[in-house]
């Protein structure tokens, strides 16, 4: 007769009474197995037929629309996305936790061109977020064009000063995940202008940051770090066809002038809200999990991908619960972020309270990646818990979900801290996250309504999950 424990793939050798504990416990393990499924069949079937997720997005997309930390559309989305989960029925109870936001405010519409001799072709741009504005009859000077930030030592103060700098690196399309070659440029948004300013620059222009070659300057934000206030310098994204075409024309002639001119302005900091909806747990209320988006967006498009998908989804994930009548033996929060887009403050005020409080998290999952098909998470944690993560994934697989991998979870969540805090962050399809992210085709009719709800289904599974390993 041959060895059953070769057969069975175990070509290790098990002592034969732990051998024949472990043939007992498989019945237990199958059945576990299979109540997993049957419970992603009913989290899935739910979402697929029965959702809400897309009718909130579009009141927050077409009734409200863009959502600036310290607007009034921003209130406007407290208000309802509270008034939505306390009518939902889904929650115990549902708050408003206090965070002071930034209030930066774009003014009037940019204006830019390309005076080439007696020539002038007007290009798009937007100012980017916390900048500060040009002269009100706006800033002209010659261009330097560099490619990154290091460039700018080798270049020097007498070949920037009084000039305007125009940071031209591409995200590289070589990525197939767009988020890395989004990484791999965004330095020159960000610090572009204070590094700039050190060598005398007068005003910065940045490349977009798209793979898609489009009329559309993509904002986000900036910083000035320890610069003194008189050395701030007006900074403006350029679409990518406007990039294209100020490259191009520099190289036939290296003495044009670029004209910008933007009127934003910063003012002081406003009250704000971060959302909260809670379930209690049934076993293990002490503990918490976190599922959540932020609410704020940029203004130049409504946010329905950057992160009114996120937002609804994680609310969608107690309405299927619900649904399903599922109840969570560990509480559930969702929490809905105001201020990630210029500040992140809360997900800083969130942990701030959950310290004062001395709360205990063991599960964070942060949807901020848009609202396409899912494909998986990233994990934040230990190497037992991500060895626990990628043991799921067989459950995941029949939807089409297969990304299980170490990795950021997402900037709200990323202050977060408890002992053994396990935290994720949702994966869809990134192909497409970018043609809109931050731009003002970031739009309702942007989202797929199914996709966005298989999205919403994926994090209720893994939320599932996660509560009944109990952590």
């Amino acid at each position: 007769m041959p060895d059953i424990r070769v057969h069975l793939g175990l070509k290790f050798q098990i002592p034969m009474k732990k051998f024949l504990l472990l043939m007992l416990m498989f019945p237990l393990l199958s059945t576990a197995q299979t109540d997993h499924e049957s419970t992603f069949r009913k989290i899935y079937d739910s979402a697929l037929t029965q959702s809400k997720c897309y009718a909130w997005l579009d009141d927050l997309s077409n009734k409200i629309g863009a959502r600036l930390s310290g607007s009034e559309n921003a209130e406007k989305a407290v208000l309802y996305t509270k008034t939505q989960m306390e009518q939902s029925g889904c929650f115990d109870k549902v708050w408003l936790q206090e965070v002071m936001v930034p209030k930066w405010v774009r003014g009037e519409k940019e204006t830019a061109f390309i005076r080439d001799g007696k020539k002038k072709t007007a290009v798009p741009i937007c100012a980017l977020g916390s900048s500060v504005a040009t002269p009100k009859v706006g800033l002209e000077a010659e261009v330097v064009e560099v490619h990154s930030i290091a460039e700018l030592e080798t270049l020097g103060t007498q070949r920037l000063k009084g000039k305007i700098v125009f940071f031209n690196r591409p995200m590289d399309p070589k990525h197939v995940d767009t988020f890395t070659s989004y990484g791999g440029c965004v330095d020159q948004r960000g610090k572009g202008a204070r590094e700039a300013a050190k060598f005398g620059a007068v005003g910065v222009i940045v490349r977009s940051m798209t793979l898609r070659l489009d009329d559309y300057p993509h904002a986000g934000n900036m910083g000035y770090g320890d610069l003194p206030r008189d050395q701030y310098i007006p900074a403006a994204a350029i679409s990518t066809n406007g990039a294209e075409l100020l490259s191009k024309t520099l190289k036939a002639n290296p003495k044009l002038r670029f004209f910008f001119k933007q009127s934003c302005e910063t003012f002081p900091d406003v009250l704000s809200y971060n959302v909260i909806g809670e379930i209690t747990g049934s076993t293990h209320p002490q503990n918490i999990m976190v599922v959540g988006g932020h609410l704020d967006s940029w203004d130049i498009g409504d946010g329905s991908h950057d992160d009114g998908a996120g937002v609804v989804q994680s609310m969608e994930v107690a309405h299927i619960f619900k649904n399903i009548g599922y109840q969570p033996q560990n509480t559930l929060r969702v929490v809905l972020f105001m201020n990630e887009e210029n500040g992140g403050r809360g997900g800083d005020q969130y942990q701030a309270e959950a310290a004062r409080k001395k709360e205990h998290h063991i599960f964070a999952l942060e949807s901020d990646c848009g609202g396409f098909s899912p494909r998986g998470f990233t994990f934040d944690g230990s190497a037992a818990q991500l060895e626990w993560a990628k043991q799921t994934q067989s459950l995941f697989e029949p939807y089409l979900v297969h990304v299980f991998k170490k990795g950021y979870a997402g900037v709200d969540i990323a202050p977060l801290k408890s002992p053994n805090l396990l935290k994720a962050g949702f994966r869809p399809d990134t192909q497409r996250y970018f043609d809109h992210h931050h731009a003002a085709t970031d739009t309702f009719a942007a989202v797929n309504k199914r996709e966005l709800e298989l999205g919403a289904a994926t994090m209720a599974a893994l939320v599932y999950l996660v509560d009944q390993q109990g952590q």
